[in-house]
């Protein structure tokens, strides 16, 4: 921040703004808006797309800014670019192509539509913002892997819990620690809710009930966790990870965790309910350095082994234009994967299932998510939640059971499956070395 906001100023004095570009007009996506065009200098929203070009219509006048210039493809976006007016679309693949974009933002919350949005993009030379940790759990170790040889950035961003974390992994390795935790405090979980239980909390806030659904059932946390995994090279403890009840501070859980078994897992991802200050974040750290250590605890850290990190709080689209900032001015991520995975979403019937049944995805009625070693996942052929929705069930399944590739069969001529297929292929020849 303290880098990223004076070159924003640079560029706004300069008046060479950043230029970017977002793709879903939704909740989280006219909260981004309203940010970058009210509140920072130096970047300009020029187009929006979305399906229903409506709502991106509605996204610049709740921001303020009326009589946007409709256009279907990316010469009309470099056009109302150069004349100084906003553009909207419902082609993602106008905004992508735009010569005039610098950063394209994913704010859907859609795996399948979110591939095509993110490979389109990475094409093209653009760099990619994801508020979509689904695509980021499912096949974003192959999509950064391909922004790479690209020559641009794919990242999660600043302000989600993943985000929040990996700047706190960054600031305790600047100071000398070894991160061992990286921790999310969750205030409800209870993997049986559905959208008819989160209709009112969903429509109090304007969300979308099944995304309100995916947050109190433990997918997206499971999701999110994941992406941090992914990012540090951290595993899971157990299926599902730890999820311990903690009524007490962040502070407190140095002391509920094996050291050891900490080191020999090479770090764990998990979360804790109840916890103060929530909804923060947390990472847990040691030190080897025993004259550190007594700092340290002169800085009312404690006594170690463990000591405790935490942010208290996560604003997520008021700092995603600072991670569009990061990898444009930059070329820095908040945060991406190391490599091949190392933590997936497993699907997991939420009640039981019959013969037959099309699952309906995400934050729905019939699966949640459930944090799974990579290896196990692979092993066991476990189908990832990413790619559940659309999959039609060969036989029964009880609730709580894990399912299989084998238990399924999956829609046809879907990228998701495609990229599925190559990061497995893929992943193989790296053997986990970037």
């Amino acid at each position: 921040m303290i880098i990223v906001d004076q070159a924003l100023r640079d560029r706004a004095r300069e008046a060479d703004p950043v230029r970017v570009a977002l793709v879903g007009a939704g909740f989280m996506g006219r909260g981004v808006t309203n940010q970058i065009v009210n509140s920072v200098p130096g970047m300009e929203l020029v187009a929006i797309a979305n399906r229903t070009l409506a709502n991106a219509e509605r996204a610049y006048r709740e921001a303020g800014l009326t009589d946007p210039l409709a256009v279907t493809d990316a010469d009309g976006v470099d056009k109302a670019v150069a004349e100084g007016v906003p553009a909207i679309t419902d082609d993602y693949r106008a905004v992508c192509e735009a010569d005039a974009v610098d950063v394209v933002i994913e704010a859907t919350g859609a795996v399948e539509y979110g591939c095509h949005v993110v490979v389109t993009a990475i094409e093209h030379g653009r760099h990619v913002v994801l508020m979509n940790a689904e695509v980021d759990a499912t096949v974003g170790p192959l999509l950064s892997h391909r922004a790479r040889e690209r020559g641009v950035v794919l990242t999660g961003c600043d302000g989600d819990q993943p985000g929040v974390q990996m700047n706190l992994v960054r600031f305790v390795r600047s100071i000398g620690l070894t991160p061992l935790v990286c921790g999310n405090v969750k205030g409800l979980q209870d993997p049986y809710r559905n959208p008819t239980t989160q209709a009112g909390f969903a429509q109090r806030w304007g969300q979308d009930p099944h995304m309100v659904t995916s947050f109190a059932d433990g997918t997206k946390i499971s999701i999110e966790q994941a992406t941090v995994a992914n990012a540090t090279g951290m595993t899971v403890a157990r299926r599902g990870m730890g999820g311990a009840e903690h009524p007490g501070h962040v502070d407190e859980l140095v002391d509920a965790y094996d050291v050891d078994e900490l080191r020999s897992l090479g770090g764990v991802v998990d979360y804790v309910v109840g916890s103060r200050p929530g909804p923060g974040v947390f990472v847990l750290g040691t030190h080897d350095d025993p004259r550190q250590r007594h700092y340290l605890e002169l800085y009312k850290l404690g006594t170690g082994p463990l000591y405790s990190f935490y942010t208290p709080y996560h604003l997520c689209h008021f700092e995603v234009p600072l991670t569009a900032a990061r990898a444009a001015l930059f070329h820095d991520a908040a945060i991406r994967p190391l490599g091949p995975p190392t933590v997936e979403v497993v699907t997991t019937a939420k009640r039981d299932l019959p013969a037959g049944t099309r699952l309906d995805g995400l934050g729905g009625y019939d699966t949640y998510g459930q944090a799974e070693r990579a290896d196990v996942t692979r092993h066991d052929a476990l189908l990832p939640i990413g790619v559940a929705e659309g999959a039609v069930l060969r036989r029964p399944i009880r609730r709580d059971e894990v399912i299989g590739y084998a238990d399924i069969d999956l829609p046809e001529g879907r990228l998701v499956d495609e990229l599925r297929e190559e990061q497995a292929r893929w992943g193989v020849r790296r053997d986990g070395d970037f």
